[in-house]
């Protein structure tokens, strides 16, 4: 065994039994690894590797319970990570002698630090390959302002307060250095930890969301280089060369990363071939190198996550490499390494700490306190400064105070080079936490993301004034729904008089990366879009040929967006509204959330389209088939709108329609307005179109939902390309009587979801109409359609 020259020293000068009194030699026995079972009478944790799984089935355990307990009061899952640290912890079940004797021995706490550090390391890697760092060069004035702005104010107030109370301070937090790292500390709002909740609240394509991620990327830039001068100046407390040395490794090792591990990476990209996965062998060996990185980075006197973090800066976001690097970690870091992580901050968390030396803590709060407030009230004076509301300026003020995983590891690196104590470190756990779990409610209830797209004008196609132009918004996945979407805006029939300017929206869901985007292809560079989308630049060359194919009849602009299903419909709605369109297309998808929230917050009417064409998207260049098109009118304003559109599609020579209007027996649960706006319509569309030999009006009386149905299926369901019916809004309930249960899919609709059911049996497409409802009227409300409408002929 080998005892360094110290121990020897002292083992010359004092007697064996001296040692042991003085506390200099402690004796422990021998951590035994593996057990041979219960049966040989051994308790099982007393062996190191039980108790390992034992701890993490505890902390995984209650973290997830409480995660599930604080859901409902809107808590991010940061939250419940931090409390089931501390109740794990010696502030809560560490107090019972028992528990923490079996639970957490003496030399249990080295596994758990150096799992919990392994967890950190990675949650940087993956932080830094979802950052886009280039967006910075994106970043508008008003971004770097307020960044700035939330970076200075807290780091100067810090600073004030730390100088008033110096002495006061203890003697290593005190130094000039150490007070610059902590108000460093204090004045960054990290990237890493806004993300997570951020989505979490689902704000990811919102103003404030995508204000607040800019905001945050500003802020890393600039607090990276604060701490940065901190750490150069700690190191060069005792020989000023060794500061240079410091920056000269940091430089060297970012370089050594951004320069051979990036293009190594870069190398992988482009041989991998295109809708194929990285080979496991890539994914591995980076995963492998970012301990390679912590390594290097401890060895050189840099904070251990600094490799890790620079690592994942150089890998390429996004498909393929990035997305696959995520998709294999994530989910065993985020659930097996960073609980430990947590529940090593929650050992080192004790709250009996700050209660004995409350009055040595005194001027640390203040500066906390400071830098918190000067926050808030920074970011809320320049965001006002940029004309934003005061609601919205005040949920980013509230954004950019939220705290996190850096925070806590910024101050636990501060623990471990004794700049601060452990009660300092106890009081910012607490202050995360605490301002976290109260600052998270407050932006959901002062931020509405979806109020921007309650608009009082009427944007639909029924109260469209004839012969003006007709905006719609087409949203397309892939490929493989393009030909429909294209097959409707070509029966929508664009004219000279009456064109339609078509907003193209191609849908990526943010996979690998954090920044979401929204790209408007005539102002940005095609490199800078999805360049890692091998589908993009076919779907982009159909809509161009099916443009010029068409004229000046119809416009096609181009836009994508990359973010989260869960935030998708934001930027649909945005589009939308930004465009004044009437109508947003989008395509029927049983598993896909994204429609049922355009349903629910569009500025505009919806049609959800079920496509089932066959034909190739050539045939829509080439010929001008004829098509026969059949409206489902059940009453109500959706129908009113689907009638609306047929008719618009009508005035095509090449189509030929027929509405079958559905009413009910005697009348029978009629609503006289709905029926008075009904009839209007169906009238004069029925004198419109009563000379022509193209358009076919019927109506049908049945006394419940069966007879409904039993009449859609006595149609020729052979003759018919397309089917177009109102969704629900304002339907006689006795037209549907019976059928409620049987709707599988309420986006489409009851009678929607039957027309497009294997059941009925037929290879047309469906599209289900909603039309726009406005701002504070509930969806079943005539209301919407009081004001009167125009009744125009379309030619």
């Amino acid at each position: 065994m080998y005892f360094p020259p110290l121990m020897v020293n002292i083992a010359r000068i004092f007697e064996p039994s001296d040692l042991f009194n003085n506390g200099l030699i402690v004796c422990q026995k021998k951590p035994k690894e593996h057990s041979y079972g219960i049966f040989y009478g051994e308790n099982p944790l007393d062996f190191t590797f039980p108790l390992v799984l034992l701890q993490m089935s505890l902390v995984i355990l209650v973290t997830h319970l409480l995660h599930f307990l604080l859901k409902p009061f809107r808590q991010p899952k940061i939250v419940s990570e931090i409390l089931g640290g501390i109740i794990l912890g010696p502030s809560v079940l560490g107090r019972n002698e028992k528990y923490r004797a079996y639970m957490f021995p003496v030399n249990s706490y080295y596994m758990i630090r150096n799992i919990g550090v392994v967890g950190f390391m990675y949650f940087f890697f993956l932080a830094g390959v979802k950052m886009d760092i280039t967006v910075i060069t994106r970043a508008r004035k008003k971004h770097w302002y307020i960044g700035l702005a939330g970076v200075v104010a807290p780091f100067c107030s810090s600073l004030t307060v730390a100088f008033l109370e110096r002495k006061s301070l203890d003697k290593e937090t005190a130094k000039a250095s150490s007070i610059w790292g902590i108000s460093s500390s204090l004045s960054m709002s990290s990237f890493p930890v806004l993300y997570p909740i951020i989505r979490e609240l689902n704000l990811l394509s919102s103003g404030i969301g995508r204000m607040a991620l800019y905001t945050a990327i500003v802020s890393d830039v600039t607090g990276m280089n604060t701490l940065l001068i901190f750490e150069a100046w700690k190191q060069g407390e005792h020989r000023a060369i060794v500061a240079l040395w410091y920056v000269v490794c940091f430089m060297g090792i970012v370089t050594s990363i951004v320069g051979a591990a990036r293009q190594a990476m870069l190398w992988i990209v482009r041989n991998t071939p295109e809708g194929k996965p990285v080979d496991q062998i890539y994914v591995v060996t980076i995963l492998a190198g970012v301990m390679v990185a912590g390594l290097i980075a401890d060895m050189f006197g840099l904070t251990i996550v600094n490799g890790p973090l620079w690592l994942g800066l150089a890998v390429p976001d996004g498909p393929p490499l990035g997305a696959i690097v995520v998709e294999k970690s994530e989910t065993f870091v985020r659930n097996i390494f960073m609980p430990f992580s947590f529940l090593y901050i929650g050992i080192i968390f004790d709250f009996s700490y700050v209660s004995e030396q409350w009055s040595q803590l005194k001027p640390f709060v203040l500066m906390v306190l400071a830098a918190y407030v000067a926050r808030l009230v920074s970011t809320l004076v320049a965001s006002r400064f940029f004309d934003m509301m005061v609601k919205d300026s005040l949920a980013l003020s509230l954004i950019m105070s939220l705290k996190g995983e850096v925070d806590i590891l910024l101050f636990l690196h501060l623990t471990d080079r004794t700049i601060i104590g452990r009660e300092h470190f106890t009081v910012i756990v607490i202050t995360v936490a605490s301002v976290t779990a109260l600052v998270t409610p407050l932006i959901s209830i002062l931020y509405n993301p979806t109020r921007p797209y309650m608009v009082n004008k009427r944007r639909n196609i029924q109260h469209s004034p004839p012969n003006t132009e007709l905006h719609i918004v087409a949203c397309i996945h892939g490929e493989e729904n393009l030909s429909g979407v294209l097959k409707l805006l070509e029966v929508s029939n664009p004219t000279v008089n009456s064109p339609i300017s078509v907003y193209a929206l191609y849908m990526v869901e943010l996979v690998g990366r954090s920044n979401p985007v929204l790209i408007d292809h005539k102002k940005e560079k095609q490199e800078q879009v999805v360049s890692d989308n091998s589908n993009f630049s076919s779907i982009q060359h159909a809509l161009r040929i099916f443009q010029e194919a068409r004229g000046e009849c119809l416009k096609i602009s181009s836009y994508t967006t990359i973010t989260s299903k869960k935030s998708m419909y934001q930027d649909i709605c945005e589009l939308a509204l930004s465009k004044k369109a009437c109508l947003i297309i989008v395509l029927f998808n049983k598993n896909n959330g994204v429609n049922s929230n355009v349903l629910a917050h569009a500025p505009c009417s919806v049609g959800i389209l079920v496509d089932r064409s066959r034909s190739p998207f050539q045939n829509l260049v080439k010929n001008s088939m004829h098509r026969h098109l059949a409206v489902i009118f059940l009453g109500g304003a959706d129908a009113r709108e689907a009638l609306s559109y047929a008719d618009r599609m009508a005035v095509n020579p090449d189509i030929s329609l027929t509405v079958i209007r559905f009413l009910s027996h005697e009348n029978e649960g009629d609503n006289k307005m709905e029926k008075k706006l009904d009839d209007g319509l169906v009238t004069w569309f029925w004198v419109k179109s009563e000379g022509s030999n193209r358009i076919v009006y019927r109506e049908v009386v049945v006394r419940n939902g069966e007879e409904t149905i039993a009449s859609i299926q006595a149609m020729d369901k052979e003759r018919y390309d397309l089917w177009i019916v109102g969704r629900k809004n304002g339907i006689n309930p006795v037209l549907l009587k019976g059928l409620s249960n049987w709707s599988e899919n309420n986006e489409l609709g009851v009678i929607g979801d039957y027309v497009a059911s294997a059941d009925f049996d037929s290879r047309a497409s469906v599209l289900a109409v909603q039309q726009q409802v406005l701002r504070g009227q509930d969806k079943g409300s005539s209301a919407s359609v009081l004001g009167g409408y125009s009744f125009g002929t379309r030619k």
